[in-house]
């Protein structure tokens, strides 16, 4: 079981702070390619130096992604869309319940991809322990995972929280996705992340009740600062 990073307890972000912008949680639910765009948009404002870009927040419409390690064999079938992405590893889902945050910042110099996912891993389980819920790594591979919760017991483990980015000329796209409330049936109907020997689960299952990505946003919000304020050049 690997280390979570050093998580300090975060400032209130400044007025006029040169840091990127954290974004509101969307009020509705975004079309997979309407974020792309959205990430596009905010990476070349950071490629110009029109500003040091943004943490975006929102919920997708139902969508599959292949990253770059996906093979068309492990498609979904289905009516749900599969969009192929420039993110590390295969195929996952997102969708209404699910909190995502893209972080669109330039990496500060000395620091790499792998740094920044250990750092959000740091986050996502600061985050679930806000709601009671113990989340740690497993070694050679990335996101949160429960494995003495309530709801997966002795079992193997589960994961909460999944983590992929793209890193080029040091511009940082994607994120991670956390689940709150979504229905967790859909991880069924595929392999998720290429992973066969475990299972995934969510806030809402560990917790007994309802949590909303809307009732995460405010702490995963709180301990990404740090990290961002730590990367960004």
């Amino acid at each position: 079981m690997r280390a979570p990073a050093d998580l300090a307890d975060p400032p209130p972000i400044p007025s006029g702070s040169p840091l990127p912008e954290f974004s509101d949680l969307f009020p509705d639910l975004v079309p997979y390619r309407t974020g792309l765009a959205l990430q596009q948009a905010a990476a070349d404002r950071v490629t110009t130096g029109a500003d040091s870009g943004t943490v975006i927040f929102l919920e997708h419409e139902a969508v599959f992604t292949a990253g770059r390690r996906a093979e068309r064999s492990e498609y979904p079938t289905g009516d749900t869309p599969v969009v192929p992405v420039n993110r590390g590893g295969r195929v996952t889902w997102h969708g209404p319940g699910q909190l995502v945050a893209y972080p669109i910042i330039r990496l500060a110099n000395g620091l790499g991809g792998a740094d920044l996912v250990h750092a959000m891993e740091g986050a996502l389980i600061a985050t679930a322990a806000e709601f009671g819920v113990v989340g740690h790594l497993i070694d050679g591979r990335t996101g949160v995972w429960v494995s003495q919760g309530p709801a997966t017991g002795q079992a193997p483990p589960a994961k909460l929280a999944q983590i992929g980015i793209h890193v080029g000329r040091r511009i940082v796209t994607h994120g991670v996705a956390l689940n709150c409330s979504n229905d967790l049936a859909v991880f069924e109907t595929f392999t998720p992340c290429g992973i066969s020997d475990a299972g995934v689960t969510s806030l809402t299952r560990e917790t007994g009740r309802t949590v909303t990505p809307a009732d995460a946003y405010p702490a995963l919000r709180r301990h990404l600062f740090p990290v961002i304020e730590r990367f960004v050049a």
